[in-house]
């Protein structure tokens, strides 16, 4: 009688460099996957801070603007001026004064005579508040930063039925006023990013002449 073989065939070397070769192809497929998944995750959470910052400050500066006037002296045709300094606001900068607080005729109360503009040098927008800090010590704080431009767009309301003018300098006239916020998205490699977004809020101004009107 012929003596059993009890040895068991094993792979060859041949076969357990493909076998290797397979498994690194599938772990590199994996986390090529896995790479993609987390940089899709912080493009997306960069932009969501991003935007609810922007968003936020934007807010800020309309409720501050859509006070412009409050509580200033009437004039003699009972009519109130809309707070903005006209000399000292344009495209990129307004100025504008409010007597929030209704103590006195000076303002000389914090948020009482403020300016926004843009700071292309640190890419933020700031806050200058001539009584930030007490009666005639002014403060400048910055409202956010990684932001592209702000803008702002004037518009003027004249008669009965009036169709608004647009400008980029203020009047007596103005009644309404845009501010436009372009938020600069971080980029994240590996991804196709996004254009940087651009956020619009319409501020009319309650103590404006042509608001007062309709009252």
């Amino acid at each position: 009688m012929k003596k059993r073989d009890t040895r068991q065939a094993g792979f060859s070397m041949l076969e357990l460099m493909v076998a290797m070769t397979i498994i690194l192809i599938v772990l590199g497929l994996v986390m090529t996957l896995f790479a993609r998944s987390l940089s899709t995750r912080q493009r997306e959470s960069s932009r969501t801070d991003a935007l609810t910052a922007a968003q936020a400050a934007l807010n800020v500066i309309s409720r501050e603007i859509a006070n412009s006037g409050y509580g200033l002296k009437v004039e003699a045709d009972g009519i109130s001026d809309n707070g903005i300094v006209y000399a000292d606001s344009g495209a990129q900068k307004i100025h504008f004064r409010s007597n929030t607080t209704n103590d006195n005729i000076v303002l000389t109360d914090r948020g009482e005579d403020v300016t926004y503009y843009y700071e292309p040098g640190t890419k933020s927008i700031l806050r200058y508040d001539s009584n930030g800090v007490g009666p005639g010590q002014p403060q400048t704080s910055i409202v956010i930063n990684r932001i592209s431009s702000l803008a702002f767009l004037y518009f003027d309301y004249s008669g009965v039925n009036p169709v608004p003018t647009s400008s980029t300098t203020p009047t007596p006239l103005t009644g309404r006023v845009r501010v436009t916020v372009t938020v600069n998205l971080e980029q994240v490699q590996g991804q196709a990013n996004p254009q940087n977004v651009v956020l619009v809020s319409d501020v009319t101004l309650r103590n404006s002449e042509y608001m007062l009107q309709q009252y």
